[in-house]
């Protein structure tokens, strides 16, 4: 590819697999580069265009389509592909066929950590299909910094690079990567002098033309990094907060030539409707994203996608269109943006923000959805998108073809255990997986205490005998067993706090915790198993993930935990440990009774997290079990 000296393509890229006329034109700028914008090319009688941007966020890893069953009205199950970025591409091939040239695909972080075909890679199989699909820039999630250096090891040994395998996905993208608010601590620069980026190739923003029409697409990472990914392979960085971070790389891209600004953000919120944008008593008001759109200064930005939290948003927010689509390539945003050819500004009212469209080779007629939990009516057909048939993109299926392969053997082992029912995760709440987790790490480390946090808990355990692939998708993580010391004081300040805030519950084994309010205050009651109370005074043997240990979530309410629990690194996978404690209770599991009694929980609590004492929900005093997650 022709570049200028200021690294500015002169010519539109190939994407793989898709020939020169369908490929978007996109000119590439180094973060902070300066650039001459071409002018538009003359079209008599047209005086505006209308320019359609794609998101996806949270895709962890999701490059193949699964299988869902439906139950139609009439009694009759079906199973149908849902999710995938083959499918995906249909999509967008329809999309781009309607609107040739104006179609812009763009990701809010979180693309690589989560499936065996993508882990297997450290994420190569997810970038091979990006690149197939032509993203055109993609935000940096808390995530991507998970695989550590190159190689087996997730956390560095011996001056390995903490980023090396991010530094190597980030190579062999297509597409830019973004973060305006990450950046390498200390003295030094880029070449538009502002801080060096978290890995080599990573810029604030990137300069695109879409049909005439100068666009900047800048990026942000959640400011709660280090508390969501490994800390150890953050060592040398620098989160700033998002707002005035994205204010400078908003302005910067305008300086380069850019009319239009889009912010591509790995921050999210939550709206139970994405039917009626300007109607926001759905969401979560609160929610970090909504907060960041009200804190920029007007005319920052002219749109925010935003990741995250694997929520639905298609809401206007201080007249900033904000869009979220959920998580796991199921779903897809849809902004129409209509600019004025004249000055290259969205006109008055000219952003058009859909719902998120899901992903599905075939929906339930008249429900347009093949989510069970939607999807209602008595017959099946396929999926269509600007009036034309979905087909899923063979490009895409050709690119993972290898990784596909690869990864089917490993998935098909058996693990040595059949479940008569599944064994469920709940994010929030107590549940049968959390369970058997804590206790797996409590019964390898022989400790007081386990504990495992819910955002380590990524799918259920499905009926029937057990494979391999469903256990790595339940645990898709590489973390490892840790132990720590830790005085009774200190584990009770950590349940409460994270049982009387919004993350995911810590599940407990060798314990059990009822809270109540008095007055204002949480108060817990935590007995050991057998009936001791918990003793302020003594340390207890605790067994837990590495990623908890090194102050993960909410640990770091522990202040100071080792700066390296792994040790010598050769700590059992806790994905193992599972595997283990699973055949020690096998060879036949009953699937959640022989696990959790909800009649005699873990953790009860007055009131469903979060919840606040002090308000009319929350008096009475007297311990509950806690409610089924919605």
């Amino acid at each position: 590819m022709a570049r200028s000296s200021h690294g500015v393509s002169r010519r539109p890229p190939r994407w793989p697999g898709r020939p020169p006329g369908r490929a978007l034109a996109v000119a590439l700028c180094l973060a902070g580069a300066g650039a001459r914008a071409a002018p538009p090319p003359g079209e008599p009688g047209r005086d505006t265009v209308t320019l359609t941007f794609l998101g996806t966020t949270d895709l962890h890893g999701h490059v193949e389509a699964e299988p869902v069953t439906l139950q139609l009205d009439g009694g009759a199950r079906v199973t149908v592909e849902r999710g995938g970025l083959a499918l995906l591409g249909g999509y967008l091939e329809n999309a781009r066929r309607a609107h040739p040239g104006r179609v812009v695909l763009l990701d809010s972080g979180d693309m690589l950590q989560g499936t065996l075909v993508s882990n297997l890679g450290e994420g190569q199989a997810m970038v091979r299909a990006m690149n197939a699909l032509g993203y055109a820039a993609a935000a940096v999630g808390n995530h991507e910094f998970d695989f550590g250096p190159i190689g087996p090891r997730d956390l560095p040994r011996g001056g390995e690079d903490p980023r090396g395998a991010l530094a190597a996905r980030v190579a062999e993208a297509r597409f830019p990567w973004l973060t305006a608010n990450i950046v390498t601590a200390g003295p030094g620069g880029d070449a538009a002098g502002g801080p060096p980026p978290p890995a080599p190739g990573i810029r604030r923003f990137a300069l695109l033309s879409v049909d005439g029409v100068r666009v900047g697409v800048i990026g942000g990472t959640s400011e709660d990094t280090p508390r969501t990914t490994r800390s150890q392979n953050l060592v040398g960085l620098r989160i700033d907060p998002l707002a005035p971070a994205l204010t400078r790389a908003a302005a910067e891209a305008r300086r380069a030539g850019a009319t239009v600004v889009v912010a591509v953000v790995h921050e999210g919120g939550e709206c139970a409707r994405t039917d009626a944008p300007d109607d926001l008593s759905s969401c979560r008001g609160d929610s970090p994203i909504f907060q960041l759109a009200r804190a920029l200064p007007p005319g920052t930005v002219d749109a925010l996608f935003a990741g995250h939290t694997h929520q639905g948003v298609a809401a206007r927010v201080a007249g900033v269109p904000v869009l979220q689509a959920y998580s796991n390539a199921a779903a897809f945003s849809r902004l129409d943006l209509t600019v004025d050819r004249a000055s290259g500004r969205v006109v008055p009212g000219g952003a058009a923000i859909s719902p998120p469209t899901e992903v599905c080779a075939a929906v339930v007629e008249g429900s347009g959805s093949c989510d069970p939990r939607r999807a209602r009516g008595r017959s099946l057909v396929t999926a269509r998108y600007e009036g034309a048939p979905v087909v899923a993109d063979a490009a895409v299926a050709r690119a993972i073809a290898a990784d596909l392969e690869r990864a089917a053997a490993l998935r098909a082992r058996p693990v040595g255990v059949d479940l008569d029912g599944p064994l469920t995760r709940r994010h929030k709440e107590e549940s049968a997986l959390g369970d058997l987790a804590a206790d797996a790490l409590r019964a390898a480390a022989r400790a007081d205490v386990g504990l495992t946090n819910g955002g380590g808990l990524r799918a259920d355990l499905p009926a029937g005998p057990l494979l391999y692939g469903a256990l790595f998708q339940a645990f898709p993580f590489d973390n490892r067993l840790a132990v720590l010391r830790v005085p009774g004081a200190a584990l009770r300040r950590l349940l409460e706090v994270n049982l009387g805030g919004d993350r995911g519950i810590l599940s407990v084994s060798g314990l059990r915790v009822a809270g109540r309010c008095l007055g204002e205050r949480l108060d817990l009651a935590i007995t050991l198993e057998g009936g001791a109370p918990l003793d302020e005074a003594r340390s207890y043997r605790v067994a837990t993930s590495d990623f908890l240990a090194a102050g993960g979530d909410d640990f770091a309410a522990l202040g100071g935990p080792p700066a390296d629990p792994h040790g010598d690194g050769e700590a059992p996978a806790i994905r193992d440990l599972i595997a283990d404690e699973l055949r020690r209770r096998g060879p036949r599991l009953a699937g959640d009774g022989a696990v959790f009694d909800p009649a005699r929980p873990r953790v009860s609590l007055p009131g469903i997290r979060p919840f606040r004492c002090g308000t009319p929900a929350s008096r009475g005093g007297s311990p509950a079990a806690p409610a089924a997650s919605k």
